[in-house]
């Protein structure tokens, strides 16, 4: 696999460092700005509000612009976010730069995706998606509880400065070892890249997206009540088994890159029934210490087995348009992040009790499960006809050079 994957991996480790540290520095954030845990909590929707709306919009407005110079403009972009949220003079400052942060996240991870993709033979596209989500996922063991205790110790925001620094080496990275000649972008313009979203196929892919890291969401925001109410760990003991979590979504992520490569489909599939029996077994799970410990690995791993072969099917189903496709999923997933948490916290203020966002979780993996095998009709019904138009196309003169064309 090429070297250059290794930048686009720094990049996302900034990125995941950012998106998931502000959670454990909610109540430093919270006493020194003097507000309360609540309104420190809308600095978390903040970041994710600006992936969803800089994901598609970024991507769009930089169609026509070298993959090379636009991941470098976003990660530029990300290292301002995070100065000014290092400097903010107060909370509705802070919340204007955490808001500027997620901007260029997904979109970095969408045109990112396209141009892991562009660096590999065709059947290793997968494995180089996760290597770039590995980034993401090594942020979860690494990146966050060093980052956090960085914040405990020296002040928040001496972490938002330190993730700057990430940045900055991301920047260099991006820089030295992303080639040139592998990333022009297609001229199709922004009319173009619109259109290529009108596709059922691309909604379908989106739609399980949502719903599929929506069950990851339900169960995984409110893991810790589970953990120390459940199964009786102690609050210092969290940390470390959120830690695990990352180990299994790293897992979890290679090998769904490996084995997509093999079939996109039966893993995409595999792995969201997978999830739906992890989270199924849950409450069952959260009854001793050892099992909720592996119940938390194997949540990380059945759920991320789904990221890369999710990415690489939307992108294919927007083949005209990959970037903002790709970046559109980067959106969906964080939908799927601010609803699984709705859905879950419905469960749990109903009076199910603390391990119903996981069952909660289960319904949503089950509809995710549906959308995909939806997809996966819409697809076989649509291969008889696209063979059927390339016969009839093939009688006609000069179209046989026209169907050539990539």
């Amino acid at each position: 696999m090429p070297v250059a994957l290794l930048a686009l991996a720094v990049g996302a480790f900034g990125i995941g460092t950012t998106e998931f540290v502000m959670m454990g520095l909610l109540p430093d954030v919270a006493d020194d700005l003097n507000i309360s845990l609540p309104e420190a909590g809308h600095l978390v929707s903040a970041y994710a509000l600006g992936v969803v709306i800089g994901a598609p919009l970024l991507a769009a407005a930089t169609a026509r612009m070298s993959r090379r110079k636009v991941l470098i403009g976003l990660m530029v972009l990300f290292v301002v976010g995070n100065a000014l949220s290092a400097f903010a003079p107060d909370h509705h400052w802070l919340l204007a730069a955490r808001f500027l942060s997620g901007l260029p996240h997904g979109a970095f991870f969408g045109v990112g995706a396209v141009v892991a993709t562009t660096m590999v033979a065709p059947e290793r596209k997968a494995r180089s998606v996760s290597l770039m989500f590995l980034g993401l996922t090594v942020a979860n063991i690494a990146g966050v509880p060093v980052a956090t205790l960085m914040g405990q110790q020296l002040g928040w925001r001496a972490t938002f400065l330190g993730v700057s620094a990430i940045g900055l080496v991301a920047i260099a990275s991006l820089a030295l070892l992303i080639p040139r000649d592998h990333v022009s972008a297609p001229g199709t313009g922004l009319r173009g890249e619109l259109a290529a979203l009108k596709s059922l196929p691309v909604w379908l892919a989106l739609g399980t997206t949502v719903a599929g890291f929506g069950a990851l969401f339900a169960a995984y925001s409110y893991v810790t009540p589970m953990l120390t109410d459940a199964a009786g760990y102690a609050d210092s003991s969290v940390t470390l088994l959120l830690a695990l979590f990352g180990v299994g979504a790293t897992a979890g992520n290679l090998l769904g890159g490996r084995l997509a490569d093999h079939s996109m489909r039966g893993t995409l599939l595999g792995g969201l029934v997978a999830l739906v029996l992890v989270l199924a077994l849950f409450p069952v799970l959260m009854t001793t210490v050892w099992s909720a410990a592996v119940a938390v690995v194997l949540l990380g791993s059945a759920a991320f087995v789904t990221g890369s072969p999710l990415q690489l099917m939307v992108m294919e189903k927007a083949s005209a348009a990959p970037s903002l496709a790709s970046s559109a999923n980067q959106a969906a997933f964080n939908l799927a992040n601010a609803g699984g948490a709705w859905i879950g916290g419905l469960a749990l203020a109903a009076g199910f009790g603390v391990t119903s966002p996981a069952l909660a979780g289960a319904g949503l993996a089950v509809l995710g499960l549906l959308v995909a095998a939806a997809a996966t009709l819409v697809d076989r019904r649509r291969a008889p006809a696209v063979g059927h138009q390339r016969i009839v196309m093939a009688h006609v003169p000069g179209a046989s050079e026209e169907m050539a064309r990539p």
